[in-house]
């Protein structure tokens, strides 16, 4: 059975996606900043008839918590076939690149780049162990430096500074984790969730959370044939599902 650490999954597009891969047989440590919460969202799933899942208490702006769980994940098992950092925040509104206290900035990038980077070195070696091992970055759209620079894109006047800076840093580090890792059996990939409707946007999104998920899935479970160092999102290319960096 292969076994994921899903970050930020306590509820949204974390939680569907835990669901479905339980769904397809995968066992999931169910990453929480509040276990008290990751455990509640684990009963629920229980109550599903999907019993293969347990939460790990880690908030990914605090390398304790993050060293704490890999303690606690090193202690149930030897092998980590996925990691999903799924973890992130938006940051106060409104964002503008001249006005914006620099704190807001730093914070942002604490959850969204620094987060990432810290999990994913804490967690190498149980990835290493695995003969699939994947790495999916879940991004965003506004994270594209090419659609940034088209007028005609519909997001195109959408550019919240500290958000759009901190994934489009998160899109770079993906782009350099999957050349590092290119000569393994690794499948390192971003992926946009699309512009769903969950708490992260006051449930403006039009998109629904169980497609969301799906997207990023899809990633997870790739196959040996499957691409690396790609940026996946549907919403901005629906024809090829590959996004400009």
């Amino acid at each position: 059975m292969k076994k994921v650490l899903i970050t930020g999954a306590n509820k949204s597009i974390g939680f569907e996606t835990a669901r479905q891969l339980l769904q397809q047989g995968y066992y999931v440590y169910l990453g929480t900043r509040n276990l008290e919460k990751g455990r509640e969202a684990v009963s629920i799933l229980h109550s599903e008839g999907l019993s293969q899942v347990e939460p790990i208490e880690i908030d990914v702006d605090r390398i304790e918590s993050i060293k704490s769980a890999r303690e606690v994940l090193g202690a149930r098992t030897e092998v980590l076939d996925v990691l999903i950092n799924n973890a992130g925040i938006s940051g106060d509104m409104p964002q503008q690149s001249l006005e914006t206290d620099v704190t807001v900035f730093r914070q942002v990038f604490e959850t969204n780049f620094f987060g990432v980077i810290e999990v994913t070195q804490a967690f190498i070696d149980l990835l290493r162990q695995s003969s699939e091992p994947r790495i999916v970055n879940v991004t965003s759209g506004l994270g594209s430096l090419g659609m940034h620079n088209d007028p005609e894109w519909k997001y195109y006047s959408v550019k919240p500074a500290c958000y759009v800076s901190s994934k489009a840093a998160l899109n770079a580090y993906t782009i350099v984790l999957a050349a590092d890792l290119r000569d393994t059996a690794f499948k390192v990939n971003a992926v946009d969730p699309g512009y769903t409707a969950t708490d992260f946007n006051n449930h403006t999104g039009p998109g629904s959370v169980p497609d969301a998920a799906a997207r990023v899935v899809k990633a997870a479970v790739l196959g040996a044939d499957g691409p690396t160092g790609q940026f996946f999102s549907d919403d901005n290319a629906p024809e090829t599902g590959i996004s400009p960096w």
